[in-house]
């Protein structure tokens, strides 16, 4: 008994640690909000986009999503110069979870504030690159590359790492959902199967390369993270299950920022992330039902 108490408690201290690092200090509040608050959701229960947001792959791919947004040079240059994410990079983290979560889980009424909040700093978002090109955040082709590199990495993590993968048919129903948020942040026609996804990232393609910034962001992520020494190893595996999730041309453009003694072969990585994911999925408590219908 004393042995399983020890055990719980460790459980509990595990999953609490890891949920306010990712979600805020204001995270279970928000919590118990978007899960509990009675209302219409744009998305049932059984949806994909459920299954795939609530499942720990996504702390691989969400990582893996960012290193590939981070490689268009547009968009690259607007999160360097306005998200704040050197000087504040677990407020953003918090932004983004919350975003997630209420898209996903909360009502429609607050799915849609939280998106027109977003539309909000995007419109007020302009710059250039160092080149001289002119940016803005608003751009529905910029929104439709961050869209799909989310949806593709956080997809691909789910099949690789999630506790249930899904079906083919399921994977074109995941993105479909997800195709649904993204027009609401104002993006230009979101894939909405496998099939579109694979010809969006080719349409791509050719503006994808890795940058000053993008090599000082790669950098951030991999090597030099804010965290305690303690979660340095966990997120070491963590960050090398998201580079090995990346296509061949991106895991080339993002693992020459990772040193030589640090790097991890692809099985090694792989049984890595299975292990760290395990032990999120283990230690972070499960959402409170939802409310009752009616």
């Amino acid at each position: 008994m004393a042995r399983a108490t020890t055990v719980q408690r460790i459980r509990r201290h595990a999953g609490e640690a890891v949920f306010l690092r990712v979600a805020g200090p204001d995270g279970p509040r928000n919590r118990a909000r978007i899960h509990t608050a009675p209302g219409p959701r744009w998305f049932a229960p059984e949806r994909p986009v459920r299954q795939v947001h609530g499942d720990a792959s996504m702390f691989v791919g969400g990582l893996a999503a960012l290193l590939l947004q981070s490689l268009h040079p547009l968009a690259m240059a607007a999160v360097a110069a306005h998200s704040g994410y050197r000087g504040d990079p677990w407020g953003r983290l918090h932004r983004t979870s919350t975003f997630l979560a209420v898209t996903t889980f909360g009502t429609s009424s607050d799915a849609e504030a939280a998106v027109a909040r977003v539309r909000e700093v995007h419109a007020r978002i302009r710059g250039r690159t160092a080149d001289g090109i002119a940016y803005r955040a608003d751009d529905p082709e910029l929104l439709t590359w961050v869209h799909i590199a989310e949806a593709d990495c956080f997809l691909r993590a789910h099949q690789r790492y999630g506790r249930s993968p899904l079906d083919p048919a399921g994977c074109d129903a995941y993105l479909a959902d997800t195709a649904r948020v993204a027009r609401a942040l104002g993006a230009d026609r979101p894939p909405e199967s496998w099939h579109e996804l694979a010809l969006q990232m080719a349409r791509y393609r050719p503006a994808l390369r890795a940058t000053a910034a993008s090599r000082d962001t790669a950098r951030f992520l991999l090597t030099d993270p804010p965290l305690p020494g303690a979660a340095r190893l966990p997120y070491a595996l963590l960050a090398a299950a998201a580079v090995d999730l990346l296509p061949p041309w991106a895991k080339a453009a993002v693992a020459g920022e990772v040193p030589a003694a640090a790097r991890i072969p692809p099985l090694a990585a792989r049984a890595g992330g299975r292990a760290v994911t395990r032990a999120i999925r283990w230690a972070l408590p499960p959402a409170p039902p939802p409310p009752p219908p009616g």
